[in-house]
């Protein structure tokens, strides 16, 4: 039986708020598995829907398009007002799991109303460094047990109301001291320290059935002296072997300097297939997009089959999820709840905006 289009394992960005008719036409191919979407590409809602409607449409019955964007609260969140502007994940972390619930059920309501299959979020790093300048109040706590708790609550509730979560960054991006947007983090963690800190999190999420992790551009040197774990077999095998993890494994935007600074694109695409990922991603360029397709069109069957298998139950599992409900925004009762959970705008910049 052949394999399915290795694009499959693709997911990709443009830029403005009309597709592009190259990336159309790879849609309608089946050569690209995921479109992700960022503020630049949101106009007013039902601009958004139909945006995202006729991206879906594009995509074959055989291949059927993920459409996903960055939707945590604070400081990362592609739709504001009028959708409902939520708090960052700290101010949850502060209070019960079960209002990260109610959270993440009115958030998901949102994003399926829009027509949205998967968020990436929710950030499961330990906030362990108070001077980490991309996770801070990203992040639901400085203790692994209450992150646990919370992303646990946040997982179940998503993807109860039929959007898919992915835990990030694996193994963990919370004690880091460079943006992996802009440098190549290195963290000196021991195999015993990120069995206490960091990993919990992961297993917590891993446990609430979440759909899928995604990697840290992140150098572990006592694990791997050269290769982040995005690219480490080293590192990934905590997750997969560790962990006993076999869902889905999206990398980190491969734009990244971290990633694009330092590697080849036949390390940042196979490269990571290699190492236990199984779908890349390139959130702005076209030209990097087909480089990348090109090198997964090329790849062995022995590399592709694993990650095409993970991409199909991921995807199947998407089939089963609740009918959109194309109410709102606003969701008044939503922006009573932002308000009671403590929101108001965030400041700061949004570090995971830049391409």
């Amino acid at each position: 039986m052949a394999l399915p289009q290795p694009g499959q394992l693709l997911f990709v960005g443009f830029p403005g708020t009309d597709i592009p008719p190259d990336l159309a036409e790879r849609i309608r191919e089946g050569r690209v598995g995921g479109v992700v979407l960022f503020s630049r590409n949101v106009g007013s809602p039902d601009e958004v829907r139909t945006l995202v409607r006729n991206l879906h449409d594009l995509a074959p019955a055989d291949a059927p398009l993920t459409v996903a964007l960055d939707q945590e609260g604070g400081r990362v969140q592609r739709l504001r007002a009028p959708w409902t502007e939520w708090p960052p994940m700290r101010a949850l972390g502060d209070r019960t799991p079960s209002d990260t619930a109610r959270f993440a059920a009115a958030l998901s309501s949102e994003l399926r109303s829009c027509g949205f299959d998967l968020d990436f979020a929710p950030v499961v790093d330990v906030d362990s460094n108070p001077d980490n300048p991309v996770i801070g109040d990203r992040s639901f706590a400085r203790d692994p047990e209450t992150v646990g708790q919370h992303a646990r609550a946040f997982i179940t509730a998503l993807q109860a109301g039929g959007v898919a979560a992915c835990a990030k960054h694996f193994p963990g991006h919370g004690d880091t001291s460079v943006d992996s947007h802009i440098d190549l983090p290195r963290l000196d963690l021991d195999l015993a320290r990120l069995r206490q800190v960091e990993m919990p999190p992961f297993r917590a999420s891993i446990e609430a059935g979440v759909a899928s992790v995604m990697t840290a551009h992140v150098l572990f040197p006592q694990l791997d002296e050269t290769r982040p774990a995005t690219l480490s077999r080293e590192v990934m095998a905590l997750l997969r072997e560790e962990l006993d993890y076999d869902g889905l494994v999206f990398s980190d935007d491969i734009e990244m300097q971290a990633i694009a600074g330092r590697f080849s694109v036949e390390e940042s695409s196979l490269g990571a297939l290699e190492a236990g990922v199984d779908s890349i991603l390139v959130c702005s360029r076209a030209d990097l997009r087909e480089e990348v397709l090109a090198r997964l069109e090329g790849a062995p069957d022995g590399l592709l089959e694993a990650p095409l298998r993970r991409m199909a139950a991921f995807k199947d599992s998407l089939a089963a999820r609740p009918n959109d409900d194309e109410q709102g925004p606003p969701f008044a009762d939503h922006q009573a709840l932002a308000a009671a959970l403590g929101s108001g705008r965030p400041g700061g910049a949004d570090p995971t905006e830049r391409a």
